[in-house]
């Protein structure tokens, strides 16, 4: 099989001719900047000092280039826009460098400048004008929201407020998606992981609109949080709206792609804390189900992609209703959370969701384990969900700045012995 074939056996829930492997596909399956730069220069894939570009400068994900997917055996190629969290494009790329001195590409509306204090802020559109929306602490490798939550009056809350940033994605940006599209397909046999704004309902990284110079409605995240109870119909006019252009910006893109890609990425609201659901089936049930519903119905009734759900934490009450709302994938597979067994995982749900992350925990195991137990566990989780298919294999979320590499390294080197 070729990587494309493999992912599509698995997620049809076949045994593949070897594991399948996802790292930098999509914005929730990366690895931080500073760590791609480590492997890059331990296979000797660049000279040192040779910058690695920052894909998604929130999170400071790294780009997992061709050269080193071959390297590591990933199956998957990432397919995105032209956008990135603070609202300036992913374009004229500038050299920098991270807290550690890693040697890196930013894009041109990144602010480089630390203030006295050692943090460091990012404007929305980057715009100095008006407040920062983003702050990497002075210790920091990755960066915060700054929430700028208007004086809310309960009489005049409006749910347009809270839709500015759903719109009909432009002929520009379509033009984007099939020119890349295109050539990743062509170009090479891996899987297409398309990351599609305005599909997920509720994502509190969202929210904030960090990459909305002045932001409106409910954007405090407790606020947000409260609102689920207090506001539901409010919540709910907003996600209808944003349904109904959801289903648009997917009719289009269809349009212009066509079945190229593999998965899209369809939720990444985070429904689980460390101990359970945040919230109770009834109220998913109420308040997001339908909406998923819509989006991941007009899915799998115009196309042949596999949607993606991410949603760390403890979610196992939640299970049936995941895929009641049609997610084919479940991700990041927190198995470090409450209940979240990978045995039982698999025998319970293994036939209806393919298992995408759950390889390494990334609290613990993988940042300060030691190689042998970062192998171990490894080997231990693919044991348990490969069999039968169902499984791509990445770290529970992404991997963070400061992971020892040896460790990085021995997750690698156990993946490959499944590879053979």
């Amino acid at each position: 099989m070729n990587s494309r074939e493999r992912i599509r056996a698995v997620c049809n829930h076949r045994e593949a001719d070897k594991l399948a492997v996802d790292f930098g596909g999509g914005f929730v399956t990366g690895i931080h900047v500073s760590v791609v730069y480590q492997l890059r220069q331990h296979y000797g894939l660049d000279d040192p000092g040779t910058p690695v570009k920052v894909v998604e400068p929130y999170q400071m994900l790294g780009e997992v280039k061709e050269d080193l997917c071959d390297v590591l055996g990933i199956d998957t190629v990432s397919l995105n826009g032209t956008g990135t969290m603070f609202g300036f494009p992913a374009a004229d790329f500038k050299e920098w460098a991270c807290l550690d001195g890693t040697p890196v590409l930013v894009p041109g509306g990144f602010n480089t400048d630390y203030e006295p204090s050692g943090e460091l802020f990012q404007y929305p559109e980057n715009d100095r004008s008006v407040p920062p929306s983003a702050k990497m602490p002075a210790d920091g490798y990755f960066f915060d929201a700054i929430i700028r939550q208007h004086e809310l009056d309960e009489d005049n809350l409006d749910p347009v407020d809270n839709l500015e940033e759903f719109s009909i994605i432009s002929e520009d940006e379509l033009a984007i998606y099939e020119e890349r599209s295109t050539r990743l397909y062509d170009e090479s046999e891996r899987a297409l992981f398309c990351s599609f704004s305005g599909l997920t309902f509720g994502d509190i990284a969202i929210v904030p609109a960090i990459f909305l110079k002045d932001p409106k409605g409910i954007r405090d995240i407790e606020e947000w949080y409260v609102s689920l109870i207090a506001r539901p119909d409010y919540i709910k006019a907003v996600f209808e709206r944003q349904a109904e252009i959801a289903v648009e910006n997917l009719t289009r893109l269809h349009e212009r792609v066509g079945n190229r890609i593999s998965v899209i990425h369809t939720n990444g609201t985070d429904f689980g804390t460390q101990n359970g659901p945040f919230c109770s089936p009834e109220q998913y049930r109420d308040l997001f189900l339908p909406y998923q519903q819509k989006v991941n119905g007009w899915i799998h009734e115009h196309t042949d992609w596999k949607t993606f759900m991410h949603s760390c934490g403890s979610i196992v009450p939640l299970l049936d209703l995941v895929t009641e709302a049609g997610f084919d994938i479940l991700n990041p597979v927190q198995c470090s959370a409450s209940g979240m067994d990978p045995a039982m995982l698999k025998k319970q749900y293994g036939d209806r969701l393919t298992f995408w992350g759950g390889g390494v925990d990334t609290q613990k195991t993988l940042p300060f384990g030691t190689p042998g137990e970062v192998a171990d566990e490894v080997a231990r989780q693919i044991e348990t969900f490969a069999p039968g298919g169902g499984f791509v294999f990445c770290s529970v979320h992404n991997v963070q700045a400061k992971t020892p590499i040896e460790n990085v390294l021995a997750m690698f080197d156990t993946i490959r012995k499944y590879r053979i």
